[in-house]
Parts: structure tokens; C-alpha cells; sequence
């Protein structure tokens, strides 16, 4: 079975790459055009400045004054010209290392600036240095410093990715959890859809699906389906008004064919007589049918008064062909209903217990439910739902037309009830039809 494809990947994995790239695209030409517009040379390392802050500390004078702290020292094996000048925002001061002539000019002021980055323009870059102001336990010192020395472009790339990945991750959780939600309440209306169409049957003609709920990307597919809705309810329509027509147009010829086999003279001629009943149950129960789809009446309905008027006009039918029939009424609760569809159900199932060799038939009034119990050979299990297709026969017969238990499937299905087929306790066969609370 092949899979339906989901909207998670189109909606949720392509932006979530695209976004990815765009990401990973538009970062790249603000690193190009950094690296341009910069005139290029290596940079001091602010690293350097939490190191010194750390190394300084105030005398007992107050003044400041530098102790060498294993960082510091560290710091100091791998820049041998390092230096720096420490300066609070009281003017306190103080040096290490050599200080270059350049910058004397800072001394003593260095607390009116915050940031800076500075470098010379040919190697070995002595000049280079960075001024950055730092909270320490002593005061915020401001500090101006020179050390190892950095490239601009690690630095940026560096700088980048620290920026990329956070924002990766946020558009990352954003797709997985904000997308889904958005998904949902956008298709909202395709769920609604979709449980209208599952109430749609044959039962429900004439229904179209909701097209003021759904997306414009999907309404055509709507518009669609229910326009293949009213073409197939068109159809039914035709086929009905021909099927009444056709039942209606052959009642007439039928029963005038009937009445002039019954006068012949010809023993050939009469023996085409069951053949003729037979056509004529066919086209009266093709009209039962298209009654019950149009010009179905429900009303109240009294179970056991249905059954008790059942056998009464079916008892000379059952005993001309040598068997009895009998009522058992063993409860009787009203309900609603076709009361001559409901009878045209028990008329068929009697008859049907004649056709096929039952000769004790005993009909049943189970509260709103009713019971036809035959003696006959029974039906097999494997055959007790085809029994109820049109024009399926058990055994090939030359009576009967094929479409009595189809229309006692079709009359309970149109109340919303159910037929069963058991075996009787003595042999045979019990039809139970249940109208359960309609």
C-alpha cells in the first residue's frame, strides 16, 4: 500500500534547510565585506584584559599596584613585549612593561574611553593594542593593553559561527514546534471536511462538503468533489425515475399476461404461469424499493398488531402449500417506522421460508424486534450475506426472483436497524430483525 505523502517535510525540513542556507549565505557576505572594508593586520587579543584586571590590586595606600598571578605569568611566556596600563576611574594608575611613547598622551584619562581596538600599519605591529573597561572586585578599571595577536578573519568567523548556531537552533525549535501548530489550525477546515464526507452515503443524497472552511489552495478540490457528488446524484435520480417508470409501465402488461395464461386452453400455455408471478413479484417489489428510497410515511407502530395482521393474510398461502403458521408475541413495545415496509419485510421472509422447504413457519414479536423461524434445510454461515445480494440465489430455483431478502436488507438498513440470520434450535432457519429504537 503506498503511503500518503505528509506535509511535515515541504512545511517543516525545506524551510528549516533553506533558512539554513540563507543563514549560512548571508553571514558569509558580512564576513567578505568585513574582511574588505578592513585594511587587514592582526589585532591584540582582548582575551589579555580579564587576565590583567585579575592581576591588579590595590596597595595599602589605595593606590594600585600589579601581582603576578599564574595567568599573568602565563600570559607573559607567550608575549614577552606584553604591557598594559591599568587605570581607575579615580585616576589611580598603573604600568607594566614598556609602554610605547604613542600612547602617553592616554595616561591618566584612559577612564574617559571604554573600547577601543588599535594597530600600526606594518609588522611587527608593536602598537597594536586593545582598551577595554572591566568590573573587578577593586572598581571598574579601565585598561590598555598589548599582547598575542589575533587575525581579523578568525576572529570574525569565530565571532559568526557564536552568532549562527543560537539563531539555527531558535529557527530549528521554531519549524519543529510553531509549524505543526500553524499546519493544523490552517487544515482545521480539511478536518471538518473530511467528517462531513464520511457521513456522506447512499442514505444521504443530496449533501455537499463545506467549502467556506477550507484553504483557497484546497477549495478547488472541494468544488470538485462536490460537483462529482451532484453528477453522481443526478445519475441515481435517473435511474430511479427509470426503474419507476419501467415497474409502473409493466404492471399493466403483466397482469394482462397473467389473466389470459389463466383462460388458456393450452396446458403449455398454463404452465407459464409461475413464470408470470414470478415477473410480476420482481416488478412489484422493484416499486417497494423505489418506494421506500421516496415516499417512505414512518409512524407509530404497534409490533405485535404487524405481526398478528402478517400471519392472518399469510396463513392461506402457507397452509395451501401444506404447512401452518403461528404468532408467539413474547413482548411488545411501539416504536416508529414504514408499517407497510415493515410488512412487506415479514410477507417476504415467510415466503421465503415457503420457498425453500419450510413447512412450520412461527413468526415472533420480541419487543421491537421480530423473529421467522422455518424447519427448513437452513442457510450455511458462507452464504448468509450473499443471501441478501440482488438476485442471489441459494440453489437455483424456478420461483422466486432474487430480490426479497436484498429488500428486507434495504427496509431495515432505512431505519437504521439490523437483520441476522441463526440457526433454529430444531433445524432450520430464524431471521431476527431488530428496529432497535427508531
Amino acid at each position: 500500500m503506498t503511503r500518503s505523502p505528509s506535509l511535515k517535510r515541504p512545511l517543516i525540513v525545506y524551510p528549516l534547510v533553506f533558512h539554513f542556507l540563507t543563514l549560512l549565505v548571508s553571514f558569509a557576505i558580512l564576513i567578505a565585506i568585513a574582511l574588505r572594508v578592513d585594511s587587514g593586520g592582526p589585532y591584540t587579543d582582548e582575551q589579555i584584559i580579564p587576565i590583567i584586571a585579575q592581576a591588579v590590586e590595590r596597595d595599602a595606600a589605595g593606590g594600585l599596584t600589579v601581582v603576578m598571578t599564574p595567568d599573568l605569568a602565563d600570559l607573559r611566556g607567550k608575549a614577552p613585549d606584553l604591557w598594559f596600563v591599568a587605570e581607575d576611574d579615580g585616576g589611580a594608575s598603573v604600568v607594566f612593561g614598556r609602554v610605547p611613547e604613542h600612547y602617553a598622551s592616554l595616561l591618566g584619562r584612559l577612564s574617559d574611553l571604554s573600547y577601543a581596538q588599535m594597530r600600526d600599519r606594518v609588522a611587527p605591529h608593536d602598537l597594536a593594542a586593545v582598551i577595554r573597561r572591566e568590573n573587578t572586585d577593586i572598581g571598574t578599571l579601565t585598561i590598555l593593553g598589548h599582547g598575542p595577536l589575533s587575525e581579523l578573519g578568525f576572529m570574525v568567523v569565530f565571532a559568526t559561527n557564536t552568532i549562527i548556531l543560537p539563531i539555527f537552533i531558535l529557527l530549528t525549535l521554531t519549524s519543529l514546534v510553531v509549524t505543526p501548530w500553524i499546519v493544523r489550525r490552517s487544515l482545521a477546515g480539511v478536518s471538518r471536511i473530511a467528517r462531513e464526507a464520511e457521513g456522506i452515503n447512499a442514505d444521504s443524497r443530496g449533501r455537499r462538503l463545506s467549502e467556506a472552511y477550507v484553504p483557497q489552495e484546497i477549495a478547488p478540490l472541494v468544488r470538485a468533489v462536490n460537483d462529482a457528488l451532484r453528477r453522481l446524484d443526478d445519475g441515481y435520480e435517473r435511474q430511479q425515475r427509470f426503474i419507476a417508470s419501467a415497474s409502473h409501465e409493466l404492471r399493466t402488461p403483466i397482469a394482462i399476461l397473467a389473466s389470459k395464461v389463466d383462460a388458456a386452453d393450452s396446458t403449455a400455455v398454463r404452465a407459464l404461469a409461475l413464470d408470470v408471478q414470478r415477473l410480476a413479484t420482481m416488478t412489484e417489489q422493484l416499486l417497494d424499493l423505489h418506494r421506500l428510497e421516496n415516499n417512505r410515511q414512518d409512524e407509530a407502530i404497534d409490533p405485535a398488531e404487524v405481526g398478528r395482521r402478517l400471519v392472518g393474510d399469510m396463513a392461506p398461502l402457507v397452509i395451501a402449500n401444506g404447512g401452518s403458521i403461528s404468532l408467539d408475541v413474547l413482548g411488545n413495545e411501539p416504536c416508529i417506522g414504514d408499517a407497510a415496509a415493515l410488512e412487506r419485510v415479514l410477507m417476504n421472509l415467510v415466503q421465503n421460508a415457503i420457498d425453500h422447504g419450510g413447512t412450520n413457519v412461527v413468526v415472533r414479536v420480541l419487543g421491537t424486534a421480530f423473529e421467522v423461524e422455518d424447519d427448513g434445510p437452513g442457510i450455511p454461515p458462507t452464504e448468509r450475506e450473499r443471501v441478501f445480494e440482488p438476485f442471489h440465489r441459494l440453489r437455483p430455483r424456478t420461483t422466486g426472483s432474487g430480490l426479497g431478502l436484498n429488500l428486507v436488507r434495504e427496509v431495515m438498513d432505512q431505519h437504521g436497524g439490523r437483520v441476522e440470520i441463526r440457526d433454529a434450535p430444531g433445524g432450520g432457519t430464524v431471521f431476527r430483525i431488530d428496529l432497535g429504537t427508531v
